[in-house]
């Protein structure tokens, strides 16, 4: 699905310094974001993912995960198996510089990151959605979204990915720290924020006995409560 990008969010975009800053919405800009949206972070191994997709499919929202990678992947003119490769990780200048002259293909990071800042920006500003990850609670306006967090303790999180991932427990011990690890640098080389503050989020779930469909509720409660009725109704049957 090809984006119309809003002269809002192209001002924002042209206006960011991406090695310094990138999450800073001025005042008058959040006023746009007339119809509200839902985050979700997540820790690896927390059920985050679907539980995302379970509260758009309730509330007949988008998800946004998979096509934030078809999105950049269509911008870029780049294979979508690249994008991924790539996704919510941090790199280092050199190790940029080394793979623009060995890959053509190559997206580097400002590249990369500048247009995931578009799809993100662009999805929030219409409203109906709700977005995976990428630190999207940092780039958007606090006030205009429901944002959550997903967690579950470590013992959980690597008994769930020895369980749905079919891994040994060294395995999974190994791919939670690895994505972990990823999203926070990530975070923090990026946007400058921790994801593991807790006043970056409205609602924090341990799901280590929430059933995907109790989170999915809390999180709806919580999107109802957040919002005056007028504008979540808004949300609800606008039409982007």
């Amino acid at each position: 699905m090809a984006i119309h990008y809003y002269p809002l969010i192209n001002k924002i975009i042209t206006t960011l310094n991406l090695k310094d800053r990138l999450a800073f919405i001025d005042t008058d800009s959040e006023q746009s974001f007339s119809h509200p949206f839902i985050t979700i972070a997540r820790e690896p191994g927390s059920g985050g993912a679907p539980i995302s997709r379970a509260v758009a499919q309730k509330l007949s929202f988008t998800c946004l995960d998979d096509l934030i990678i078809e999105e950049i992947a269509h911008s870029t003119k780049k294979r979508k198996t690249l994008i991924k490769d790539i996704d919510e990780k941090s790199r280092t200048v050199i190790v940029d510089m080394i793979q623009s002259l060995l890959n053509t293909d190559y997206v580097d990071d400002v590249k990369y990151v500048t247009e995931l800042a578009k799809v993100v920006l662009t999805y929030a500003h219409r409203g109906n959605v709700v977005i995976l990850g990428r630190g999207a609670n940092f780039m958007t306006p606090f006030a205009k979204g429901l944002h959550v967090n997903i967690t579950a303790p470590y013992s959980v999180r690597v008994q769930r990915a020895m369980e749905y991932e079919d891994l040994d427990e060294r395995s999974a011990k190994a791919v939670i720290a690895k994505v972990e690890q990823e999203r926070k640098q990530f975070v923090k080389q990026y946007l400058k924020k921790d994801l593991d503050k807790a006043n970056g989020y409205d609602l924090t779930i341990n799901t280590t006995y929430f059933t995907v469909e109790q989170a999915r509720d809390l999180i709806i409660e919580a999107f109802y409560r957040k919002f005056p009725r007028a504008v979540r109704y808004g949300a609800l049957f606008h039409k982007p």
